[in-house]
């Protein structure tokens, strides 16, 4: 096996190996199969095109066309030209894929299922990074580099695991990478000469040189065990790497500390509220009679950084038998105590474990850690929701209008934490926010004033077909459209309320369920929910409703209407399903005051415009055929360039005869006998040195020799490569040689020759007419006698494109060096005017 062929499959392996760290996040793991036969495909591809071979910018080309071709075939065969070919609809296929493979990331836990958008997104994934190790360590012979791609496929996925196996998936990747090194270093020794083994024991037993190849190995194993073994000792100055424990993830710590650093579950909200197949993934029984208002909380987003909220990085600690009493509860507020036992459905896996809030007490088995500051329950170790069945004790909290009302203001400290608005806010918000609570004499009336803003008053729509948004201005896209779900009204009134000086943070977990015949509730996915909080000292933390036609509105807001009928209040959440944004409003007379109150069937008006057709903008469809055509004709450029060239060499040559003008003999500029076997300057005729006596010799021996040059790539693109060592006529004997050409086709070819010969050698460079036909004769006859094949490839990938490339490499040294000495001579020239 050769050098090159070798470092080709190490490549290969060292993508396949880092790739496997990718195995714990998805399954089945049946798509390592697909991997390991696309990028033997890829690999082979390489592999071909060197051989050939092609330059390497053609290398990469054609491999990256077949990888296209390949994830077409596996993906978007349907939306293809026959099959093979991607166009605007195979193209416009991958983002759709590539989309709901990102929203399929960030719905599923881990191991998530291979679902076509994941596929796409891992086979496109280790397909690219094997790409870049195969153009890196093989077509441009520099395999440490290689070494970034493997660390940022090993990287993504290690990131995301955490697994007791991560050492195994670091251990095979660093293997692969190891490997690929000691493949480049053997195919570099043995350039020169052939790789020994090490010599035997010498006189006395003494052992002989070891091999530099084998010491290599050494080498690379040892270092790969310090790699394994040194995060594991208890160093002070080693903390995580890519093997240890970043102590953020859920369940850090010993069981009295740690920390938990939560990802953002608003991401698979709006899909929840989204499902076609809505399914109960919560079945709970109460002793209260209302359950009206029994919110089950997952977690609170306390963290605002002006594009979202998420959960700030808090310590866990041991379940508590009895959770201390809520932050800011007084003892003058009434409340009760509730006990609610709740199931989990089998395939509803959640980190959080739903609860009313706030609890004072929970049973439930399994590795449960408590996080005392929003009074959450989290999974340790992978513990989840899935089939658990538990019994909560929470406190149904009943504060009235005038304790709101007349709280004092809140510590200093959760000022300071839950007030903080970064710079990047739009000023809209907190300008809208002094606008709607204008005349607000307390920061109760200030939140009911926000709450009946979004709920009723502002021409809101509740719509989850809305992106979620990102970027400091999606609450200023939200306020302009107002059309959202849950998520954009908890988030814009929890910003409000922090420029108002009122602390805020969002709350995540499922609004009241639907209440069954047999006196439980049950609770589905489109009954997820956010929701603000609000603090209020005396009280603690208190819900508001902002969010029309969800969950109720707290009896807390609702104004003082003792003596007066209202209609009874509903005693479960609507689904979403249900939700009145999508019909038209029941009356046109219903006031404010009777939505508030949830007389009214509708809640909101219909915004009839802009409801037409949607459909890709023209501009996405555009770049995607632009980018199609762009990666289907990059192929063809060396085609193109070829005909260019051929065109112009023999259209010059036909007017050079009557151009033929005296002058001394000389030599060519590039070097070499007008063989055409080095890599001149392919930019144009050549030109000679020293040897036009007037312009017409100088044109003429230029259109002779561009026309042997023509001659010789003709014979290159069918397979008879030049040879810069050999004179015009030897050339051309060779040429008829190799291709097995008749005696009037050599002849035209020798005759080619002798003109070059005069050229080059006679005093007088003369241009000698029908030398562009001569050429022309003998392309036909190499074409007749070649295979289909190599017809095929003289045409579409032709062998002297090559001198493309060679000429804007010539280019850029000349560029290079012409630019250093220019800097050299104006470093050199002060010095040499001061000491003149």
């Amino acid at each position: 096996m050769s050098g090159r062929a070798r470092l080709t499959l190490c490549s290969a392996a060292a993508t396949l190996l880092a790739s496997c760290a990718l195995l714990p996040l998805v399954e089945p793991a049946t798509w390592l199969l697909q991997a390991v036969f696309l990028l033997a495909i890829q690999s082979a591809v390489g592999a071909a095109t060197r051989r050939v071979p092609l330059a390497r910018p053609l290398t990469v080309a054609a491999q990256s066309l077949v990888t296209l071709m390949l994830l077409t075939v596996v993906f978007a065969r349907q939306y293809a030209v026959a099959g093979l070919v991607p166009g605007p609809e195979a193209f416009r296929h991958f983002g759709d894929l590539l989309r709901a493979g990102a929203d399929d990331v960030g719905r599923y836990a881990i191991p998530a299922p291979l679902s076509d958008g994941i596929q796409l997104m891992v086979l496109g994934g280790v397909l690219v990074i094997g790409l870049a190790v195969d153009t890196l360590a093989v077509t441009f012979r520099n395999a440490a580099p290689a070494g970034l791609p493997l660390l940022a496929l090993y990287s993504v996925a290690a990131g995301l695991s955490d697994g007791a196996a991560d050492w195994l998936w670091f251990l095979a990747a660093a293997a692969g990478y190891l490997m690929l090194l000691l493949a480049e270093g053997r195919e570099r020794l043995s350039q020169w000469g052939r790789v020994f083994g090490g010599t035997p024991r010498g006189a006395g037993g003494q052992p002989g040189p070891v091999a530099p190849v084998r010491t290599g190995r050494r080498i690379g194993m040892a270092a790969l065990g310090v790699a394994l073994v040194v995060p594991l000792l208890p160093l002070p100055a080693i903390q995580g790497g890519l093997l240890g424990g970043a102590g953020t993830g859920v369940g850090a710590g010993n069981g009295s500390g740690g920390t938990i650093s939560a990802v953002n579950p608003l991401v698979s909200l709006r899909d929840s509220l989204n499902v076609n197949d809505d399914r109960t993934v919560l079945t709970l029984r109460t002793n209260t009679a209302n359950t009206s208002d029994l919110y089950l909380r997952i977690v609170s987003l306390d963290d605002f950084d002006g594009i979202t909220w998420k959960p700030a990085k808090r310590h866990i600690v041991t379940v508590p038998e009895e959770f201390p009493t809520p932050t800011g509860l007084g003892p003058a507020v009434k409340r009760t105590e509730i006990t609610t036992r709740i199931a989990a459905a089998e395939d509803y896996s959640q980190d959080w474990l739903p609860m009313p809030y706030p609890p004072s007490g929970v049973q439930v088995k399994g590795n449960w850690r408590y996080e005392p500051v929003g009074m959450t329950l989290v999974g340790d170790h992978g513990q989840t929701t899935s089939g658990k069945t538990y019994q909560v004790t929470s406190l149904d909290v009943q504060p009235t209008a005038e304790q709101l009302a007349a709280a004092p203001k809140a510590p200093g400290s959760v000022l300071r934490d839950y007030t903080k608005v970064p710079d990047s806010l739009p000023t809209v918000v907190a300008e809208q926010a002094r606008g709607i609570t204008k005349g607000a004499t307390s920061d109760y009336e200030k939140a009911v004033a926000l709450q009946d803003y979004f709920a009723l008053t502002g021409g809101f729509e509740y719509d989850t077909q809305v992106e979620v948004g990102s970027g400091p201005g999606a609450i200023a896209r939200f306020l302009r459209d107002k059309q959202g779900f849950c998520v954009h009204f908890s988030f814009a009134m929890a910003a409000m309320a922090r420029t108002l000086g009122i602390p805020a943070r969002v709350a995540v977990g499922f609004a009241p369920g639907s209440p069954q015949a047999d006196g439980s509730v049950a609770v589905t996915l489109k009954d997820a929910h956010a929701w603000p909080e609000l603090y209020f000292e005396g009280v603690g933390w208190t819900r508001f409703e902002p969010t029309p036609t969800r969950g109720t509105t707290p009896t807390y807001t609702l104004p003082d209407t003792s003596g007066e009928t209202l209609p009874e209040l509903p005693q479960a959440s609507r689904s979403a399903d249900a939700a009145p944004s999508a019909q038209p409003s029941a009356s046109a007379s219903c006031s404010a005051q009777d939505k508030k109150l949830e007389g009214c069937a509708g809640a909101l008006p219909v915004n009839q415009a802009g409801q037409g057709g949607g459909g890709i903008p023209w501009y996405e469809i555009a770049g995607w055929t632009v980018l199609g055509v762009a990666v289907l004709g990059l192929p063809l450029l060396p085609m193109l360039w070829r005909l260019r060239r051929r065109s112009v060499r023999l259209a010059a040559a036909q007017h050079s005869a009557s151009a033929a003008a005296g002058s001394p003999p000389g030599r060519r500029k590039g070097g070499g006998d007008g063989s055409g076997g080095g890599q001149p300057d392919d930019a144009g005729p050549a030109v000679l040195l020293d040897v036009p006596a007037g312009e017409a010799g100088e044109a003429a021996a230029g259109h002779v020799l561009a026309v042997w040059r023509e001659l010789t790539d003709t014979a290159w693109d069918f397979g008879i490569e030049p040879d810069e060592a050999l004179t015009p006529r030897r050339a051309a004997a060779r040429i008829v040689r190799i291709g097995e050409l008749d005696d009037t086709v050599g002849r035209a070819v020798h005759r080619v020759a002798s003109a070059v010969e005069q050229v080059l050698y006679a005093p007088e460079p003369r241009a000698e007419a029908g030398l562009a036909d001569e050429v022309r004769t003998v392309r036909a006859a190499l074409r007749e006698k070649a295979g289909w094949s190599t017809r095929t490839r003289a045409v579409v990938a032709p062998r002297s494109a090559v001198r493309a490339v060679w000429a804007l490499t010539d280019r850029w040294t000349t560029a290079k060096a012409s630019c250093a000495a220019r800097l050299t001579a104006l470093v050199r020239r002060p010095s040499g005017e001061q000491s003149g």
